[in-house]
Order: C-alpha cells, then sequence, then structure tokens
C-alpha cells in the first residue's frame, strides 16, 4: 500500500463512527445509514489525492452524504416501517430520566417525522449547524430550512409530549 492509501484507511477507521451516527439521525435506520457511509466514503475515496492536500475530507464526506440522502429522499423511496410499537412491560422502579429510555423516545419520535424534518433537525441541532449552513448541504434555501425547522418541532411536541421535559431542561441549562 502506498502512503495515500494508508491515510485514507486512518481516516476510514477513525472517523467511520461518527460519520454512522450522523447517517444514522439522518436515515433513522441502521442499515440505511451504514450505505448512506459506504456510498460518501466511496466518493471520498476518488477524491482523495485532492482533499488529504486541502485537510477537508471529513467536510467533504459529510457534505455528499447529505447530498446523498437528499437525492435519495427525490427518488421517492418508501422506507421500511413497523405496523405499531411493542408495549413496554410496566414496571414501577423505572427511572423516567435513564438515557437508553430518552435515545428509544427520541429514535421513535425522529421516525415520525419527514425524512426533510429529520435531515433539517439534525443538522441544526446535533451538528450544530447554522440556517444557512444547513440549507447549502442540503441544496435547499433557509426558507426552507427555517420552516422545516419549526414544522419539526412542532411535529416533535405533538408525537413525543414525554420529550417535553428535555426541551424544559435544555432551555433552562442556558
Amino acid at each position: 500500500m502506498d502512503a495515500s492509501a494508508d491515510e485514507f484507511d486512518a481516516f476510514v477507521r477513525g472517523r467511520t463512527a461518527a460519520l454512522l451516527r450522523s447517517a444514522y439521525l439522518l436515515t433513522g435506520d441502521q442499515y440505511l445509514a451504514e450505505d448512506l457511509v459506504q456510498s460518501a466514503l466511496a466518493r471520498t475515496h476518488r477524491a482523495w489525492k485532492r482533499l488529504h492536500a486541502s485537510g477537508n475530507a471529513e467536510a467533504y464526506t459529510r457534505k455528499v452524504m447529505y447530498h446523498l440522502q437528499v437525492s435519495w429522499w427525490r427518488r421517492g423511496r418508501v422506507a421500511e416501517s413497523l405496523p405499531g410499537d411493542l408495549p413496554e412491560p410496566a414496571t414501577a422502579d423505572r427511572d423516567p430520566h435513564d438515557r437508553s429510555d430518552l435515545r428509544l423516545a427520541l429514535r421513535a419520535a425522529l421516525l415520525k417525522l419527514s425524512n426533510k424534518q429529520r435531515a433539517v433537525l439534525v443538522l441544526r441541532f446535533f451538528e450544530d449547524r447554522t440556517e444557512t449552513e444547513a440549507a447549502e448541504l442540503l441544496g435547499v434555501t433557509v426558507g426552507t430550512v427555517k420552516s422545516q425547522t419549526a414544522k419539526a418541532l412542532a411535529r416533535l411536541r405533538t408525537v413525543a409530549p414525554e420529550l417535553a421535559d428535555l426541551y424544559v431542561r435544555k432551555e433552562s441549562a442556558r
């Protein structure tokens, strides 16, 4: 292997976990997230010589992920959905602030959003992007980012009222 291949290999090993987290939040599905990251890394590999010299490999890979996700939406692909939720066993000693419960509730709520709304929330709040950056990455206008963010947050409040205390804790922390 030459030095360039070794460097790309190190990049993939070092950044795949972070890329998968973002991809999972974008797609809402572990397998689709893996496909998205794999496709983005394949494109990054083709441009590696140019990217490595500039030091922007991760930014390029993330932008490719967002663009691929948008193109997948536009194809009208129908995602699999489960017909219902499994009932939770009733336990009196369950801690309502358990992190795993919060993650599961947040995942279920995000899956109830449209792909565009989910992507906007991931970019704006998980990756802490500005409206302008999110619009540029998704290839839409800033107005679309604003309207999709507002619709997504309103929908989250409706479909996941159990997350309301999360909003209150986050606001009080500021």
